[in-house]
């Protein structure tokens, strides 16, 4: 269900180079929270990193709401930049296992396969 690597790059340099790869394979960032940088402003003790990329590629996302708008709460896909005990890492909840528990229509099937094997892509080009 997860898709995780491990890098040796820092958690800034692995935020930067996955900004470029995700703009690099077609897809656009919509949003970044750093979720770490949130709940220490909130008075919350957390001593890991996390951003969350929220990206997009539009054509995908229209081929996924003309068939069931419904889905809209599953987009965008979020790829996260984390930190865990010291190593830097970057993962994403596969797209199409996450929407064969939302969806039984092939073609959803297809789309949400095209965007994991890409969001895959574009971690393993930033790790």
């Amino acid at each position: 269900m997860y898709y995780i690597v491990d890098t040796d790059k820092s958690f800034d340099q692995a935020s930067t180079a996955l900004d470029l790869a995700v703009r690099h394979h077609g897809f656009g960032v919509l949003h970044v929270h750093d979720l770490g940088a949130t709940l220490r402003s909130k008075g919350v003790a957390f001593d890991e990193q996390c951003r969350i990329f929220e990206v997009c590629n539009p054509a995908q996302a229209a081929k996924v709401l003309s068939v069931d708008m419904r889905l809209n709460m599953a987009l965008p896909c979020r790829i996260s930049v984390f930190t865990d005990k010291g190593r830097t890492r970057i993962g994403l909840i596969k797209p199409a296992e996450m929407l064969s528990t939302l969806s039984t229509d092939p073609a959803l099937g297809r789309v949400a396969s095209e965007v994991e094997e890409k969001t895959m892509r574009m971690i393993d080009e930033a790790r």
